[in-house]
């Protein structure tokens, strides 16, 4: 099968042939380059109706020297997300070929795309795929027939996040390079600085990680006032990246802990960056996993990847009519029905929380997202050692920093939380120098080894009493829960036994006190991604959740739930 694709979902025209035989795509891109500030979508779409027709031209030329004129067997586009005007160009542009050359239309999901590019040339199975492109960021992975969101910005894309500032200090779009550029020149003032390793003076930036969402609006307003306030501008580029690649770089190993999986591919424009993949790469090399990323050319728009995945999805016969060929501007990767594929969930269950997990033996020494946990002692006795290990990809202030601060926060909040009546360990002991907590060892196991309604509904009633006393937990998923399904109840501090069997919340560590509803409702949030995120039935799941916390807390946190819900960047 050989596949003709077009890509224009934004500022790239790109068409590609993909012959499937061969494995082999050719590309032919023309990029639209702003006279200044960011991509005018008025000027993109002029720039996409001249250049996709030249590129197509280029293609076509190729392949029918190549193989004569019959080809082109399949006609892939990227029908969205992405700016409309200038998927609109595409979608017309592939329908009149598909309907000129008489082959079958396939309509791709972009963000989709970006992941399954990167598991064709890794080889890789079911990975866990981190997206960093301009105007999106966000972590996918497999599970019952479609790709699920398992974490994603909740407002700006990384790429937009570092143009907001190169558009600040006046340099020209594409911003990404040349903060590339300036980061390594500042890193290399100081003698032996390299990468995280550097000692680099780092700047005090907002680090917004919640659960496996993310922001990036503060960091890129601060760094703009940073510059206002005469900082020299490569400073603010090292600190920038060293910032927010770190945010990515934590919550891809959080989904690699969520899920037990130990592949990782990394997409989108954004991946182009050197320090981007070193900080993924060193992750995954330290928790014993696999990471691919694929060549530049697949990495910015392309159609290339278009092509891959249309002659995939055209080969399970999912085209689409041209008379129902309708672009997307707002097509979620979640969205689309996974036809081309099977096998199990990225969920594996094997990999262990962040405080513990489901491994198949409770009291053996595993390694979360965060902290290794040992188990320690024997029956009533078993205390917890969590030790929050230092990240080589991190910049050793910022590591530092984190792991302290996170330190503190779990000892504080995990007994605040247990004085307003919410189930949660007893804190021993408390070494801050290691960054190591001695707690009391509670539950079974994980509650995403025992997921019930049961479960979500008591989880929901601690979490409304949590919020009651102006607390949020920051990480509430389904590894930092802990339940005893087998009803065997655990000691309190006093030795009176626990009846009937509870479940515990565990790791405060991204823990803060307010009394915000958006907050709150933020904490809702991350505990539903998890659930969706792993369940095959999340529905039922979410149901009993929201019931639990509606019968203990506010009304307005669930109805803010539904605005923090919409506002990620693909609904």
């Amino acid at each position: 099968m050989r596949v003709l694709g077009i890509e224009g979902t934004a500022w790239c025209a790109s068409a590609a042939l993909y012959d499937a035989e061969t494995d082999s795509v050719l590309i032919e891109s023309d990029a639209y380059e702003p006279d200044s500030g960011g991509i005018h979508p008025r000027e993109a779409a002029e720039h996409m109706s001249e250049a996709i027709p030249e590129v197509v031209d280029r293609v076509l030329a190729v392949a029918e020297d190549e193989h004569g004129p019959d080809a082109i067997d399949a006609v892939a586009f990227s029908r969205g997300p992405g700016l409309g005007p200038c998927l609109r160009i595409v979608g017309t542009a592939a329908r009149s070929l598909a309907g000129t050359l008489d082959v079958p239309l396939v309509g791709v999901n972009h963000m989709v795309a970006h992941l399954e590019i990167g598991r064709h040339r890794s080889g890789f199975d079911n990975p866990v795929c981190l997206n960093a492109s301009g105007a999106n960021a966000h972590l996918l992975g497999y599970h019952d027939g479609r790709y699920r969101v398992l974490g994603e910005t909740m407002d700006a894309g990384v790429g937009n996040a570092i143009d907001k500032f190169t558009r600040h200090v006046g340099w020209s779009h594409p911003g990404g390079p040349k903060v590339e550029a300036a980061a390594a020149e500042f890193a290399g003032t100081d003698p032996g600085a390299d990468g995280g390793d550097s000692t680099a003076d780092l700047l005090d930036l907002p680090y917004v990680v919640k659960g496996m969402d993310f922001s990036f609006s503060g960091i890129s307003s601060a760094a703009n006032d940073a510059a206002d306030d005469g900082v020299p501008v490569e400073e603010i580029c090292f600190s920038l990246q060293e910032h927010a690649f770190a945010m990515l770089t934590e919550v891809s190993e959080r989904a690699l802990s969520l899920t037990g999986a130990d592949e990782l591919v990394l997409g989108g424009g954004v991946a182009q960056n050197d320090r981007l993949r070193e900080m993924l790469a060193a992750m995954c090399e330290a928790r014993g996993a696999d990471f691919h990323a694929p060549e530049p050319r697949f990495l910015r728009d392309n159609a290339g990847m278009i092509a891959v995945l249309g002659a995939k999805m055209a080969a399970a016969g999912d085209t689409v009519a041209i008379s129902e060929s309708a672009v997307d501007p707002n097509f979620r990767p979640d969205q689309v029905p996974v036809t081309w594929r099977d096998g199990e969930s990225v969920a594996r269950g094997g990999g262990g929380g962040a405080s513990g997990g489901a491994a198949r033996d409770p009291d053996a020494d595993r390694r979360g997202a965060e902290a290794t946990v040992t188990v320690a002692g024997s029956g009533e006795d078993r205390r917890v050692i969590k030790r929050r290990v230092p990240k080589s990809y991190r910049h050793p202030d910022l590591d530092r920093t984190l792991r302290r601060d996170r330190t503190v926060a779990e000892a504080r909040l995990t007994s605040e939380a247990r004085r307003a009546g919410v189930p949660t360990p007893l804190v021993d002991d408390v070494d801050l120098a290691s960054a190591t907590l001695t707690l009391q060892y509670v539950g079974d196991r994980d509650l995403a080894a025992a997921l019930d309604e049961r479960w979500t509904e008591a989880v929901g009633r601690h979490l409304a009493r949590l919020h009651g006393a102006g607390i949020v937990h920051g990480d509430p998923t389904t590894r930092n829960v802990r339940v005893s399904p087998d009803g065997v109840g655990r000691r309190r501090g006093n030795g009176e036994s626990d009846a009937p069997p509870e479940a515990y919340l565990i790791d405060f560590g991204l823990g803060y006190h307010t009394g915000h509803v958006e907050d709150h409702a933020m904490d809702l949030h991350v505990f539903e991604g998890s659930i969706r995120a792993t369940a095959t039935d999340p529905d039922p799941l979410i149901a009993a959740f929201e019931a639990g916390y509606g019968a203990a807390g506010d009304d307005e946190v669930l109805e803010r739930l539904r605005d923090v819900a919409d506002r990620g960047r693909y609904r």
